[in-house]
């Protein structure tokens, strides 16, 4: 019996397009997919709306349990500016 996900017998063009309907869902869009060897077999760069919109993602996508994704948020140059600008108060445990 075959049970192989029907984007996997549909090739990579399969897998982009079901990848595709799940970031559209949520009001997003793939900027690159890439196929790689390795311990990552893909490799995509996806905007989404807000971290939440990429916990929902990876929630879906893993609740199959077929797959295993690891997210890795990027940050503009703006955002990095903003970060640096930001007031924290710290105190090192046992300073």
């Amino acid at each position: 019996m075959n049970t192989a996900v029907p984007a996997c017998r549909e090739g990579a063009s399969g897998r982009r397009a079901a990848v595709e309907q799940v970031v559209a869902g949520l009001g997003g869009r793939i900027e690159a997919m890439y196929f790689a060897f390795g311990a990552d077999d893909l490799v995509m760069i996806v905007e989404l709306p807000d971290n939440v919109s990429m916990a929902a993602a990876g929630l879906t996508v893993k609740a199959g349990g077929a797959l295993r994704t690891r997210a890795t948020p990027l940050l503009t140059l703006d955002e990095i500016d903003e970060a640096a600008h930001r007031q924290v108060s710290f105190r090192a445990p046992g300073a």
